[in-house]
């Protein structure tokens, strides 16, 4: 990384460590600041620069990575001390209507589950689809039992990651936090990605941005899954953009309406641990913020 693109990624200031709280902080995709020849393990270089400790590949149109690559993008990890997650293809549908819409959809999210453990992944994060005029309770027991057939088979393969459900940002999409829970609840290698962004947008009047309202949130993953739902949490992060039907866009935390610092606390005050993805467009510029904001609620609840 250039002298001026670090100072320009780092104009924020970060703390001494990034591996000292309980929560790892990075971003969804490549550092901005990333040198363009360099792929994946830069970008893992480019992390531990800024000061961070968590990637997540953004394999989201295909899986191309080989062998090869995924033993240098886990060497770089390993070296670099960078937790590193998978975003799968977005083209999966758990509740997809015809089988062979679902095979397409299962071979997708099974080739990143095997690539990404190769790279060094524990965790593989995806888009549960969508509910396509099925009433919800229909699609929740089809996407159970595909989802527990992925499981099913990378558990005989010996591909040990955690399956990560998103949960949505549009009411018409399957993922709400009460699906995604109870996906986890059935099947022990699912847990979810919660997106506190998603579900700000999925509510569409502007709720579901309060303290109290996070502290709900995570209170009920811990009724339903216990010390394993918050002490292994992903999270996706990030300002958004919404109409009274769901998500639009991705914003930058400083043009948006998200309550970051309250969101933070209430990760602080209720002990939760994992990673915390930043998808806003400064990507690393706000993966940075949310780190020192993260640990100066951490520090309040200490006291």
């Amino acid at each position: 990384m250039s002298k001026a693109a670090r100072s320009k990624a780092t104009q924020t200031p970060v703390a001494a460590s990034a591996v000292d709280l309980p929560i790892r902080f990075g971003t969804v995709g490549s550092p901005t600041v990333t040198p363009k020849s360099g792929g994946s393990p830069a970008a893992i270089a480019c992390i531990r620069e800024l000061n961070l400790s968590a990637l997540e590949l953004a394999w989201v149109q295909s899986v191309s990575a080989g062998d090869e690559l995924c033993a240098r993008i886990r060497a770089a990890a390993e070296a670099h001390d960078v937790a590193l997650s998978v975003h799968a293809p977005y083209y999966i549908n758990l509740n997809a209507e015809s089988e062979e819409m679902w095979q397409a959809g299962r071979d997708r999210l099974l080739a990143a589950a095997r690539a990404g453990y190769k790279a060094g992944a524990t965790d593989i994060v995806f888009h549960p689809g969508s509910y396509m005029k099925r009433d919800p309770q229909t699609a929740n027991t089809i996407a159970l039992s595909r989802l527990s057939e992925v499981a099913d088979t990378l558990r005989k393969e010996k591909v040990a990651v955690t399956l990560r459900p998103e949960t949505m940002g549009k009411r018409a999409m399957l993922g709400t936090l009460e699906e995604t829970i109870e996906w986890s609840r059935q099947i022990e290698s699912v847990l979810p990605c919660i997106d506190f962004a998603h579900l700000h947008a999925r509510a569409g009047d502007g709720t579901f941005n309060s303290y109290d309202e996070f502290v709900t949130a995570i209170r009920l993953v811990a009724a339903g899954l216990g010390e394993r739902g918050i002490k292994q949490m992903h999270i996706h992060f990030s300002g958004i953009a919404y109409t009274d039907k769901g998500e639009k866009h991705h914003l930058n935390l400083a043009d948006s309406d998200i309550k970051f610092k309250e969101f933070f606390q209430a990760l602080a005050d209720l002990g939760v641990s994992g990673r915390v993805l930043c998808e806003t467009p400064n990507l690393e510029e706000d993966a940075v913020l949310m780190q020192n904001t993260y640990r100066r609620a951490y520090a309040r609840a200490a006291r």
